[in-house]
This record gives C-alpha cells, structure tokens and sequence, in this order.
C-alpha cells in the first residue's frame, strides 16, 4: 500500500471540506489538528479548493492535505501543483485514475458496487472510496461486496457521523472514514474553530470506541461533591445521574494518582493529580467535569476498553 495512505489509515478519519474563502483553510486545518485530526481533504467543490490546499499546505508540512471532489485531470494538476499529496474522487473515472497513476499521487476513486471495486483491481489500485456510504448500504453491504476482494480497503464517505464512525472503523477492512460534522461549512464560516477542535476531539474519541463508564469527584463528601457537580453543570446529566455521582464521593485511590501525568490502574480507571492534565482529560471525553483542590479526576472501567 502506498505509505500516504497507509498514514491516513492510521489517523483514520478524513475531515472531507467544502470551504468558501481560503483565508480560512489554515486555521481549521489548525482546530483539525489541536483535535488530534492531522489530516484534511479540501475539495474541488468551490472556487476557492485549489488556493485552500495551497495555503494548508504551505503553512503547515505537518498537515497531510489532499484534494477531494477531483474530476478532471486539470484538476489534478492544479492539486499536485498546490501541495495535495493525494486524490479523491467521488466517482470511478478511468482516465483522471490513470492520469493519477502516471502522475504518482494516489488516488482513491469512488466506488459503490462490484463492477467499481474490479476496475480499480484492474487499475492496480487497493483502496477505494466508499460512496455514499450510508444512502449506498453502509457498513453491512460494504461486508457483503468486500467479500470477494480480500486485498481491498474501504474508505466510506458520505453519511459518517459520531453516533456510527465507531461500527464502521470495526471492520478491519476499512482503512479510515471520511466525514464533514466536525467541520461544517457553517462552522467554518462563523470562524468557530474552538467547536471544530471539540467536535474534532469527540471524533478521535468516537473512532477508538471509548465512553464513559461512570464520572467521580472528589469531594470530602455527598454534599460538597453534589455542590461541584451543580456549579458546573454537568452536560447531559439527570439530577439522579447527579445525585450518583455525589455519593460516589471520594473515589480515587491513592496508589494510582500520577503527580506528572495520567496513571490508568488495571480497572482501567484514570487518575491524576495535574490539574492540566485533568482539563485536557476533561477535554478529551467531552464531559464538563470539575476538580477537587488536587486537580483529581476518576474515570471509571471500560473507559478505554480498545487501547
């Protein structure tokens, strides 16, 4: 397999972008990557596609930027020649395939049934773009039509969200998922790259399977932890769910505290003593929680039951 798409597999997600003034480009790429999502595809979708890629990829090498929506082969070169170290397209389109081929930029074509998948066999190629993927069948056909092909890999796009990324990345054929909720145009255009980041954080914590088991604070007790909990408001929660949580009071065991950072016992709860370690743990499950003066927050098991 190419090594640019083997990198992409292992980042596995591809923010798909559809942006309206290139002046924006750098900073989303910069919330994509602050949320633990180093790659992006820029699309040929708007004028503004090819200046985009341009900016991306000047400004930030560390960035894997690719350009999307490709159907002609002047695109291609417009792609190449603005930094794009790879090619999507949304359609099997023998000669723009080719014409990637010889030019020596990968490229994955889309593909929605059998007869695709074989021309791209026949085109040398080992992974496909998958789309629509949720309007074409989702993950259950793509197991049906893969069957007979054991050496490709999928890249689903189109209907890929938060609630179903999980189910798809389960599937050891597919290489990553493409997908724009964590960076909507409207996003964009309001220059909400905080959410971008957040939304971008709840990807990468979607994609790895995790959740939260249960939520702890350290309190000196009922009271003082149903006042944390209050003040903060945890998002989500029910005043039962509060209550919970209150009583569970002081749950962090000492043994398993880390001054420098997280310590994870082996009922896989997470433990530390760093408050910005705690924030950015915070952060990372999407939850508002809150710190005790030692900056403690405790996770409960299964919280990372794939790692």
């Amino acid at each position: 397999m190419n090594a640019v798409l083997e990198e992409i597999g292992k980042i596995g997600i591809v923010p798909v972008i559809m942006i309206n003034d290139a002046e924006k480009a750098v900073p989303l790429a910069k919330a994509l990557l602050a949320g633990g999502i180093p790659c992006v595809e820029l699309t040929f979708r708007t004028a503004q596609g090819e200046a985009a890629i341009q900016h991306v990829a000047g400004a930030m090498p560390e960035m894997l930027v690719g350009a999307g929506t490709v159907l002609t082969t002047d695109q291609v070169d417009r792609a190449i020649g603005a930094g794009a170290k790879f090619i999507v397209t949304p359609g099997f389109n023998p000669k723009v395939v080719d014409y990637c081929i010889r030019k020596g930029i990968p490229v994955t074509p889309g593909c929605s049934n059998p007869s695709d998948v074989e021309q791209a066999i026949e085109f040398g190629l080992d992974v496909v773009k998958f789309f629509p993927a949720e309007q074409a069948g989702g993950i259950d056909y793509i197991k049906a039509i893969s069957a007979p092909y054991p050496n490709m890999r999928f890249m689903p796009t189109g209907g890929i969200n938060a609630g179903n990324i999980a189910k798809y990345m389960s599937f050891e054929k597919i290489l990553a998922c493409g997908g724009s909720w964590m960076a909507t145009a409207e996003l964009i255009n309001a220059g909400a790259f905080e959410k971008i980041t957040a939304l971008s954080q709840e990807a990468v914590l979607n994609l790895l399977g995790l959740g939260i088991a249960h939520v702890g604070i350290n309190a000196g007790g009922e009271e003082a932890a149903m006042k944390a909990a209050n003040a903060r408001k945890f998002a989500g929660f029910d005043k039962q769910i509060l209550e919970h949580i209150a009583r569970l009071g002081v749950v962090a065991r000492e043994e398993f505290l880390g001054r420098y950072g997280i310590a994870v016992d082996r009922e896989g709860r997470v433990d530390t003593r760093d408050p910005e370690q705690c924030e950015l743990l915070i952060d990372l499950l999407c939850c508002r929680s809150c710190l005790d003066p030692l900056g403690r927050l405790s996770v409960g098991k299964d919280i990372l039951p794939r790692l």
